[in-house]
């Protein structure tokens, strides 16, 4: 019997319906009820996916409700705060932001072109104000977070790289200066092993980023030009590479010229080159403020393929296969030879639903479908195992991070489980 149609399967499939059901805040979803008990930025895009599965409206609604939230200045961030939770920390108070509804200063990886590009060819919905929100978040990503205007589309928290305790973060937030931190307490470890969660001293660093943008009133020019971290990131500039060709496509599809996205795919294709680190044989973060590459590979490396990327796709192949035989299931999020690999802390090993998801379609695309195949399978597996968990620990196969997680659950309904 198949995992698609064994009872396993049928009980995740309730389960997930269940999931999404009890995250639901009516026009938005939350990521799971206490740990992140907010909108998330590219945790509610991932969850339409989901949505699109049982009601095709209120997929349109989680996407529509975020962009509510659009900055002036075309940002759309992270988190956005629309009731009042004492169960997280850092809250807007912490972030100081003044734009309303109440959010974070900070924006999160754009899948949102790519999603409603998916949702558009099951039942044109698009409306031009939509696009025009995402044609102004793309500018600001080209604008606010190109300050060196290269090409490569750079992150000034880690957070806003959607990985946010990734070993690539380590080196560059060496030099934050969190001296001016004073007590605070974290919710995070109320609800999930410490074993799991970022250091204190991490932390320490990232609230000190979050009181530089504060301090700066979320200047884009500002934070471009001084804040202390700055690292361009294959993450989030395969993602944006990606979403462009999906806008792009969507601007066709609704009789719109789309000449000046089509410029900054050129700008982000002739960027790209610069993110391949020699020495590690794949692509890695480069730190803009010192000139450093990372020494390993993340899981964002194998995102090149979604970005439409192919140069290095044989080199990639080869790096997946070594891999592939340092773990049981793909694709953990730091490579799992290295030594500060660690396979159930934050983003520093487990495998992640979502970034699966990218990579296989990527591979899909391109030919590999022995890779794309490979991947699905194992995130089946995974789900299949330990059910709707945050991430998962890639050597036992076991759940990391909080439980009933909506992207989880949208991606079994919407990819992993579906012929």
């Amino acid at each position: 019997m198949s995992s698609l149609s064994s009872p396993t399967a049928a009980k995740r499939t309730a389960e997930a319906k269940q999931v999404l059901g009890d995250n639901d805040r009516g026009t938005y979803t939350v990521p799971t009820a206490r740990l992140y008990p907010f909108q998330w930025n590219w945790d509610s895009v991932f969850v339409a996916l989901g949505w699109a599965e049982l009601d095709l409206d209120r997929a349109w609604k989680e996407i529509t409700t975020l962009f509510d939230a659009q900055w002036p200045s075309g940002m759309v961030p992270h988190i956005v705060f629309w009731t009042d939770q004492s169960t997280y920390f850092p809250g807007p108070d912490v972030w100081g932001t003044t734009n309303q509804p109440l959010s974070s200063g900070i924006s999160q990886p754009p899948v949102a072109a790519t999603v409603v590009r998916n949702l558009q060819e099951v039942e044109p919905r698009l409306t031009i104000n939509l696009f025009k929100g995402i044609d102004r978040w793309h500018q600001w990503w080209h604008t606010a977070r190109d300050p060196k205007n290269i090409g490569l589309i750079s992150v000034v928290h880690p957070w806003e790289s959607g990985r946010d305790n990734l070993p690539d973060w380590d080196r560059p937030m060496s030099t934050v200066d969190s001296s001016s931190i004073g007590a605070y307490q974290r919710r995070d470890l109320d609800m999930v092993d410490q074993t799991m969660r970022p250091h204190r001293h991490e932390y320490d660093r990232y609230l000190a980023l979050v009181e530089f943008g504060a301090e700066a009133n979320w200047d884009d020019q500002v934070i471009g030009a001084t804040n202390p971290f700055l690292v361009a990131d294959p993450g989030v500039t395969s993602i944006l590479l990606r979403a462009e060709r999906d806008l792009a496509w969507l601007g066709r599809s609704i009789g719109l010229d789309t000449a000046h996205i089509e410029r900054r795919i050129e700008r982000l294709e002739n960027g790209f080159v610069q993110l391949w680190n020699p020495e590690a044989g794949t692509y890695c973060s480069l730190d803009l403020r010192s000139g450093r590459h990372a020494d390993a590979g993340t899981s964002a490396s194998f995102l090149a393929a979604y970005a439409g990327v192919t140069t290095h796709l044989d080199q990639l192949d080869h790096e997946l296969g070594l891999w592939a035989s340092a773990c049981n299931f793909l694709v953990p999020s730091f490579d799992p030879r290295h030594r500060h690999f660690e396979p159930k802390r934050y983003w520093r090993g487990p495998v992640w639903a979502m970034i699966n998801y990218m990579i296989a379609i990527g591979f899909a695309e391109v030919g590999r479908e022995k890779w794309a195949g490979r991947i699905r399978q194992s995130t089946r597996d995974l789900i299949t195992q330990s059910g709707m968990s945050e991430s998962f620990d890639p050597i036992t196969g076991g759940p990391v991070g909080g439980s009933n997680f909506a992207w989880t659950a949208a991606l079994w309904l919407s990819w992993v489980n579906k012929d």
